[in-house]
């Protein structure tokens, strides 16, 4: 999905401000958020760190923009644990004394129809597309680099394919490439940077030299 979490290359938000000898946890709530995630393979019935991620991702835009990087897990965390029956959420908000938001629910068909891949399609040196597609559930092809063309600079073993994992379908292992994008294919600039992206070989395609 392309929702409020992929932000990469959006303007007017400003510097990252860094805080000098920050703390991991400015408060207690913090620690518990990150030991009940760390938690959650034995909470949880099904849990993957993809499921997660999209649990976070679906957060209403408003809310995820205006909370803490812990309040976003906690939020996300708590999500899954309500839609897999760990939790109930009366009882939830009665414990918190109010109202507790949730993450928005799944999309209905949140599967994009990507063939698996089992072999590697592609070898260093070359230029591929990332494919220009719009699924409603979890993905980790980031929006800037959709339907852009860059080039393979690493062959890297083969992983749990994200957008499958995030929503209880069968395992599904893929290599993934480090490629490398210049400044100017992804945001027209005439800057000599270049972006490094890992990608799972279904998000690609190829591409004329």
């Amino acid at each position: 999905m392309r929702g409020i979490h992929d932000l990469g290359g959006m303007y007017g938000f400003g510097p990252i401000v860094r805080e000098t000898d920050e703390p991991v946890f400015h408060a207690e709530w913090q620690a518990t958020s990150f030991a009940v995630l760390m938690a959650a393979g034995s909470l949880l019935p099904d849990f993957t760190a993809d499921a997660y991620r999209h649990s976070v991702e679906r957060m209403a835009p408003a809310h995820y923009l205006s909370v803490h990087y812990y309040e976003r897990m906690l939020t996300g965390i708590t999500t899954l644990l309500v839609e897999q029956g760990v939790l109930d959420q009366a009882d939830l908000e009665t414990r918190a004394g109010g109202a507790f938001p949730l993450a928005l629910p799944v999309a209905a068909a949140p599967l994009a129809d990507l063939p698996p891949q089992s072999d590697a399609r592609f070898r260093v040196g070359q230029r591929v597309r990332v494919r220009d597609y719009h699924p409603q559930g979890h993905t980790r092809a980031p929006g800037f680099c959709r339907g852009k063309t860059g080039t393979i600079l690493h062959v890297a073993p083969k992983f749990a394919f994200p957008d499958t994992a995030a929503h209880g379908g069968a395992r599904r292992d893929e290599h993934t490439y480090h490629v490398e994008f210049t400044a100017r294919e992804l945001w027209g600039t005439d800057s000599i940077d270049t972006v490094v992206v890992d990608l799972w070989d279904s998000y690609l395609e190829g591409s004329a030299p």
